[in-house]
């Protein structure tokens, strides 16, 4: 059975054509690599939970002054010591840049196939590949989705004429805006640690950047399968772009908590690297994206990594949070080592920060 479906694997990879080429050529039922077994993706809610809302963080109040910064560092570090998430409004990028963004993810995956298949690969060391699943062959359930990959920093990692030319000026120019807000967000997570406000930047936790672009094509099946398994994100922090669809969901008590499309927002959410040097005061936590027959869906993940940065800098829990009734739960770790971690064991539901606790 194992030889079948890795048989079945090989074949859809060899299309080139990725999960839109299904749909493309008209099945009505997924095949058997991307099923979960009945019931496994509903999980039903029991009648005495609490519903949850994610925050949503006007960071435009900072502009009025000292108190205004100090209710947002507030609301950051609450949510980021609960949730793990938080939206964030009025952060600067201008709407048409969040819709252009948007629309050059559908722009590539919906142009000829030929144009797409010269940018498919296996290989995760090259700064921009088109692929899906990065994890097909270890996976015990394939995603429903489709990705183009962009590292956009490091200068030294990133070669813009890589990335597609049908989306390439859009994507750069959304990235440079990213690039400036989590400089504020590293900023603003700084002081709700009670550390000077460039602690993080001083770190580099914003030196690397990479986009993943989401294509979800629609599921003639949505029970059975999902658009990303529950995992959590092995980078210091993540800028999430979604479009009105919706699909993505937070694991929050043991309860999935829906983060609702905010026409303009963008969805924030604290990864692994984060929680290690926070020694846990700050949370990443476990989230997925659901399928549906409603579709495509497409969104933009932005991760701030140093994954791509020639760096031997290793990182562990800052000492100044630190204490004798809290001490370091962490290993010292460096980022690249991490990822490959990460990215080798694939998106399997455990959180690869098991692997480097004390």
């Amino acid at each position: 059975m194992a030889s079948l479906s890795l048989a079945e694997r090989k074949a859809f990879d060899d299309t080139k054509a990725g999960v839109k080429g299904l749909v493309d050529a008209g099945i009505t039922e997924i095949p058997h690599f991307f099923r979960h077994p009945p019931g496994v993706i509903e999980v039903p809610q029991p009648a005495s939970a609490v519903k949850a809302e994610i925050p949503v963080i006007d960071l435009g109040i900072i502009n009025g002054g000292s108190m205004g910064r100090d209710k947002v560092v507030e609301l950051v570090r609450m949510a980021s010591e609960t949730f793990g998430f938080f939206q964030v409004v009025n952060h600067g990028i201008p709407p048409a840049v969040l819709d252009e963004m948007l629309e050059g993810v559908r722009r590539f995956n919906e142009q000829e196939l030929e144009a797409k298949m010269k940018h498919y690969v296996r290989d995760q060391k090259s700064p921009v590949f088109f692929n899906s699943n990065f994890d097909l062959y270890q996976s015990k359930v394939a995603n429903w989705r489709d990705t183009l990959f962009c590292t956009i920093k490091p200068e030294a990692a990133a070669r813009p004429n890589d990335i597609p030319e049908i989306c390439r000026d859009i994507i750069m120019e959304y990235g440079s805006h990213v690039q400036r807000l989590g400089h504020l967000l590293f900023e603003l997570l700084s002081e709700g640690l009670g550390l000077e406000t460039q602690r993080l930047n001083d770190l580099d936790c914003g030196e690397g950047l990479s986009l993943l672009c989401h294509y979800y094509p629609p599921c003639p099946q949505p029970e059975l399968a999902i658009g990303i398994s529950k995992h959590a994100d092995p980078d210091f922090l993540t800028v999430v772009l979604q479009d009105s669809i919706g699909g993505l969901e937070v694991l929050y008590e043991n309860q999935w908590v829906d983060v609702p499309p905010i026409h303009g927002a963008l969805v924030i959410n604290i990864g692994d690297l984060v929680q290690l040097i926070t020694n846990e005061k700050f949370k990443s936590v476990e989230h997925r994206v659901r399928t549906s027959k409603i579709g495509p869906r497409a969104s933009v993940a932005c991760f701030f990594s140093t994954h791509y940065c020639p760096s031997e800098r290793t990182y562990a829990p800052i000492k100044e949070l630190l204490s004798a009734t809290d001490p370091p739960k962490y290993k010292e770790v460096i980022v690249s080592e991490y990822e490959h971690y990460s990215r080798s064991k694939g998106l399997d539901g455990i959180s690869a920060l098991d692997k480097f606790r004390i």
